[in-house]
């Protein structure tokens, strides 16, 4: 198994290029036969072609780690990556550029419209959980728990120019500049957070420090002193010697992110689903649908926990192998956020 990694990524760049290998070279190994997930005798597969992604910031360790491992068992298959954010992906999708777009929120309603407008048909797969992580400078020891009034009170469109010092946050706070970094508005993390913090998305002040690289947000919270900024767990994870992190008070006390209060909602409102859409028409491409498949199915769950994310439990799973399956098109958030949703609920109606 694919070990834990710090993914490290350009976002002009595609970044898997070409077909890897089995470990070890040649094709004598033990595979996975993607049509089943079963384990074959054989790593090297009959299964050819090319599978073109591209998207979230967020999911995309995801589809890293799952495209080394299909394509260790599927020489023949080419999977290339690319990172340009949730909206911008989906620019790539709906224009037929691609054939799967990772999403770190439901598709929006102009993306959808986008989409209809070009012949677009896509299938929205889950693919995990995640919780967005807020994290300030390792220094900073008075804002390890921040309620969601504060933290609304940090981003709401209102504070920009206003709110710029820790003491406006809390009057027992430092004397000290209220730093923000975050994720850019092409991205999928900025509008959930948005939605779940601001109570609408895609809303925010203006004058932070914007990235689609995550990396430059956690460079900036940790050379800066008064720094606050908000991006995937994973994220948090490979750099927690750099960062602090902030439990969130929605009301009950103090939660941490954990696979286990993320799993079951209790670390509200920043526990959110992931996603990939996958064009309809390129699931007749055995590549692409075998790819799809192969990053819901539940013996490559170790990999999704590996990167840094919580797998979906066995019923989501299933509703999501069903949708491949029987190419159920369309969304079902209806070009609404995902906050406060539950997947079950939603996938299960069809």
């Amino acid at each position: 198994m694919l070990s834990k990694k710090k993914f490290v990524y350009s976002l002009s760049a595609v970044v898997l290029l070409g077909s890897l290998v089995a470990c070890g070279g040649g094709t004598d190994t033990a595979g996975t036969d993607t049509s089943t997930g079963e384990e074959t005798a054989d790593a090297g597969s009959d299964l050819t072609g090319n599978v073109l992604v591209d998207g979230s910031s967020t999911v995309f360790p995801i589809s890293e780690a799952m495209a080394e491992e299909f394509m260790a068992a599927n020489p023949g298959v080419r999977v290339t990556v690319g990172v340009s954010g949730t909206g911008g992906g989906f620019k790539k999708f709906c224009a037929g550029e691609t054939d799967i777009s990772n999403a770190s929120r439901p598709i929006k309603q102009e993306e959808i419209d986008l989409c209809a407008q070009n012949g677009i048909e896509y299938v929205e797969i889950p693919v995990a959980y995640d919780g967005l992580s807020v994290v300030i400078n390792p220094s900073n020891e008075f804002a390890t728990c921040l309620t969601v009034d504060e933290l609304k009170k940090m981003w709401e469109p209102a504070a920009e120019g206003t709110i710029t010092n820790w003491n406006q946050i809390r009057p027992d706070f430092p004397d000290q500049a209220l730093g923000l970094y975050g994720a850019g508005t092409d991205s999928g993390t900025y509008d959930y957070f948005t939605a779940a913090i601001v109570g609408e998305e895609s809303s925010s002040r203006g004058d932070f420090t914007a990235s689609e690289d995550d990396n430059v947000i956690v460079q900036g919270v940790a050379a800066d002193q008064g720094g606050i900024g908000f991006f995937g767990v994973a994220y948090y994870e490979e750099n927690a010697d750099q960062l602090g992190l902030v439990e969130i008070d929605n009301g009950s006390g103090c939660v941490a992110p954990t696979p286990d209060t993320i799993a079951s909602g209790e670390y509200a409102p920043l526990s959110r689903p992931e996603f990939f859409y996958v064009k309809k028409e390129s699931l007749d491409n055995p590549a692409v649908a075998a790819f799809a498949r192969y990053q819901i199915a539940p013996e490559n769950a170790e990999l999704i926990s590996e990167v840094g994310y919580v797998p979906l439990p066995t019923e989501i799973e299933d509703l999501a192998e069903k949708r491949i399956e029987e190419r159920i098109v369309g969304s079902v958030f209806n070009g609404e956020s995902a906050v406060g949703l539950k997947l079950v609920d939603l996938l299960g109606k069809e």
